[in-house]
């Protein structure tokens, strides 16, 4: 969720001259819930509008705020129903100039340096690098190395070079401590509006990590932030770490995808850099709900071909305690 303040103008009477208007601040979070709709052979539906899709929390229709397909423009949808593109002034740590900055994807690369990738580490980076590479031009990236502890080898940014150079400084180095690298990655993608993923590239075992993956598992839920993994392990050989790995990708919206050859890890990259580029992503206030516990979210297709369709997304939330 990404929050924000709000401020009220003091409702009711008549103030004396050269008296301030009272404000009153409240806090409110902005659900941001990325999805993807296929068909029964898994092709992308592309074209679909907001009109087209019906948002639940716990059963309780939502109003949309904004919608976007792909890397488009955002629209901002008015109270009206009609739509107009959302234009913000995009974060200058991102080297982005004056664009939108909910346009396109903040992407999040977690790179396990630890001696568990000594043997493909090279292809590894080299897989790494060409998907930077081959990102859409309104993406921002962020190229993180983790062994024991977490490296930010290069902050988020749109120069690819800047990107590709920071991933090269990697070094293989020692255990791997992936939940807590995981977590760190998630609150700083957490401080970024937009649309955000994060991508994991591991061997697969932790063994240095002070957090259980279903702690941070909760925290991409929450956040509203998939977790792509790309894992290079035998799946037959540590089941325990591929059954952690595609809980994780399930439940945020993502996918796992078990690459033991640099060949298949190329086309894990790919496949998610399609998937990225063909993603619906909208945003909501919630309405009022007593339920501060497990939120449940449900996408609705509104369309006459609905039930040839399929939707894959985050299954809920739990909102802020205040």
């Amino acid at each position: 969720m990404n929050t924000a303040v709000v401020a009220l103008p003091g409702a009711g009477g008549y103030l004396a001259f050269g008296q301030q208007t009272p404000t009153f601040r409240i806090k409110v979070d902005m659900v941001v819930l990325s999805f993807t709709v296929t068909d029964s052979k898994g092709k992308y539906i592309n074209g679909l509008k907001h009109t087209d899709f019906r948002i639940l929390e716990d059963g309780i229709q939502q109003s949309v705020s904004t919608f976007a397909e792909g890397n488009k423009t955002p629209l901002q949808i008015l109270d009206n129903g009609q739509t107009r593109p959302l234009v913000t002034q995009a974060d200058p740590e991102a080297k982005a100039g004056p664009v939108d900055a909910f346009v396109g994807t903040n992407v999040f690369v977690l790179f396990d340096t630890s001696n568990y990738m000594y043997r493909g580490f090279v292809y590894a980076s080299d897989a790494i690098a060409d998907f930077v590479r081959g990102l859409d031009r309104a993406d921002s990236v962020a190229v993180y190395t983790f062994s024991r502890n977490l490296t930010r080898a290069a902050t988020l940014t749109r120069d690819r070079n800047d990107a590709v150079a920071g991933l090269r400084k990697a070094v293989a180095g020692d255990d791997s401590a992936l939940y807590n690298a995981l977590l760190l990655a998630l609150r700083d993608a957490a401080k970024v509006p937009g649309r955000k993923v994060v991508i994991v590239f591991s061997n697969g075992p932790d063994n240095g990590s002070m957090v259980a993956p279903d702690d941070v598992r909760a925290v991409a839920e929450d956040e509203g932030i998939p977790i792509y993994v790309i894992s290079t392990s035998d799946v037959s050989k540590d089941a325990i770490s591929s059954a952690v790995f595609r809980r994780i990708a399930t439940r945020t919206g993502g996918k796992a995808y078990f690459a033991k050859t640099w060949q298949k890890q190329v086309e894990a990259f790919e496949n998610i850099r399609e998937d990225l580029g063909n993603s619906y992503t909208m945003t909501y206030y919630p309405k009022p709900n007593p339920n501060e516990g497990f939120r449940k979210i449900g996408v609705e297709i509104l369309t006459d071909t609905a039930k040839k369709m399929r939707v894959r997304a985050r299954p809920g939330y739990r909102p802020r305690s205040t």
